[in-house]
């Protein structure tokens, strides 16, 4: 159906403006009901969506900012891979201080998501220690000295407690930042993972110890080679992957 299901949100539903960021989904600020939204259209399956709305919904329950889902006329929070959601006014992080609040809101995400249920289709970084495939990562597609340095930079993870990562707080442009609020923003990446993993931010603003740093560092360089390879940027993070 496409972005035809906008219409699910009211007939005078309409798109404003293609937003920037986005890989994997087309995303628009829209209009519904008079109030300003966002529309993210992506090819996720059904129980892929429900585990983010669920997610989503908690997270706002607990205070968190967050886009949360808003209903379609007939209730439905998601329809043919279209979501809507609430728009997030701010600005990106700029200052060490505003990176701290980040890292703030990131733990309080670590801490209220513990036990939380794998994204369906998904694999966290020391699955993929045996498995080759979830969601977009496909190692076989990797060359082998390739995954095995990721493998090896994710072996350094095992036995850590998991929980939801948002798996790319450290784009300033997933961050809308007020006076008195941060909003973490583009959750299609999230799933369940070492926290350490989003810890990875700029001024080491969480103060990981330079052991812990290095750690996160490295697997977090390999995750994202593996989900984008084989483009420019997936090859320039692998290299940041240190040899065996």
């Amino acid at each position: 159906m496409g972005w035809e299901a906008l219409e699910l949100w009211g007939k005078d539903a309409v798109r404003i403006e293609r937003l920037a960021g986005g890989v994997a989904n087309d995303v628009w600020s829209v209009h519904i009901h008079g109030q300003l939204a966002v529309g993210r259209l992506g090819t996720r399956s059904n129980a892929d969506l429900a585990w983010e709305v669920e997610l989503l919904r908690h997270l706002d329950s607990e205070g968190l900012s967050v886009p949360v889902p808003i209903p379609a006329d007939d209730g439905r929070l998601f329809a043919d891979g279209l979501m809507v959601m609430k728009y997030m006014h701010g600005g990106p992080p700029e200052t060490e201080g505003d990176w701290r609040r980040v890292a703030e809101t990131l733990r309080e995400l670590h801490r209220l998501t513990q036990g939380w249920p794998q994204r369906p289709g998904w694999q966290s970084s020391t699955d993929l220690l045996h498995a080759e495939t979830g969601t977009r990562i496909d190692l076989a597609a990797m060359p082998p000295d390739g995954v095995a340095r990721c493998r090896a930079a994710w072996a350094r993870l095992i036995g850590r407690k998991t929980s939801v990562v948002h798996g790319n707080p450290n784009n300033p442009a997933n961050i809308r930042m007020t006076t008195d609020r941060v909003a973490l923003i583009d959750w299609d990446e999230s799933h369940i993972d070492v926290p350490d993993l989003d810890l990875v931010l700029p001024h080491n603003a969480a103060d990981l110890e330079t052991g812990a740093y290095d750690i996160a560092a490295q697997a977090s360089a390999a995750w994202e080679a593996a989900v984008c390879w084989d483009d420019e940027y997936a090859k320039q993070r692998l290299a940041e992957v240190g040899a065996i």
